[in-house]
């Protein structure tokens, strides 16, 4: 089976190459990209579009590989041995399958979704090396190997906030998903709000695309944010000339909160549309 995309889901053609190359291969795809461009939504679509069960591990700054593998339950083992639960005895009753063990024992195969890996420790990625290379892994308290009965989709997502390691990076495939251009978010615009009016749609995308070129920005706004603000001019029934007006660029944009983020952003957009204003009219 192939990606090809859903209706949900607007996959670019090197996407959709790459999420195939990732399955023909048995490496897990690790996607980077801006925050907001759907990296974790593809493995949802992905699951989707392949008819297979999805597993999501979201990671944290306190995560550790151990997580996604087993978690052993000391302490409901002695609080259950005070209270003379007949629990105690088979110790695999304290033992919390993580996802790896769940995706790998999987009747059917499965997507696995390791999502924002970048958050945790450095050695993170070292620590999973093995279990993404074998698809086994050992349970010490039990002396058992888990081994994957179908090998499961890996899809790994990162927002560069740490540097991979080498010989993580080696075992992937890499996929960054560029920023989509005017045409391809016409496209994830219209799956969602497929009755929005073409000139609200239209003088939108300037605005956006526009406040995305604005040099110096902290935060610039991403596809999810766009989608919020759409959805509020829609709520709100603003019409398109209420966005730029007659003189593009020389506006706050209504419902700006939806598209910036922090106070520095708002304020250096308010000194460049002050400043414009000026020059119009010396």
């Amino acid at each position: 089976m192939r990606f090809t995309g859903t209706e949900n889901y607007v996959a670019t053609e090197d996407l959709k190459m790459a999420v195939n190359a990732a399955v023909t291969l048995e490496r897990p795809l690790l996607v980077k990209g801006e925050p907001g461009t759907g990296k974790t939504m593809l493995a949802l679509e992905v699951a989707k579009a392949l008819d297979r069960p999805l597993f999501e591990w979201h990671i944290k700054s306190t995560t550790k590989a151990q997580h996604g593998l087993y978690e052993y339950d000391a302490v409901s083992r002695l609080r259950d041995s005070q209270l003379g639960d007949e629990r105690v005895h088979d110790i695999r009753n304290y033992i919390i399958k993580g996802k790896l063990w769940e995706a790998f024992t999987s009747d059917t195969p499965a997507v696995l979704l390791i999502d924002e890996v970048d958050k945790a420790d450095i050695e993170f990625p070292n620590d999973l090396l093995r279990e993404l290379d074998r698809m086994e892994f050992y349970v010490y308290e039990t002396r058992e190997l888990v081994q994957a009965a179908q090998r499961p989709t890996v899809i790994i997502t990162s927002n560069n906030e740490k540097e991979l390691p080498d010989a993580f990076l080696r075992r992937c495939f890499f996929h960054y998903i560029r920023f989509p251009d005017k045409e391809t978010m016409e496209r994830i615009v219209n799956v969602h709000f497929p009755d929005l009016k073409k000139n609200l749609l239209k003088e939108a995308m300037e605005v956006f695309f526009d406040l995305r070129e604005v040099p110096g920005l902290k935060k610039k706004p991403s596809t999810s944010e766009l989608l919020d603000w759409l959805k509020l001019l829609m709520a709100e029934d603003i019409p398109p000339e209420a966005l730029h007006g007659q003189d593009a660029g020389k506006i706050i944009p209504p419902l700006h909160g939806a598209l910036l983020k922090n106070e520095q952003d708002v304020h250096l957009f308010e000194r460049l549309v002050f400043m414009s204003r000026r020059k119009s009219n010396p």
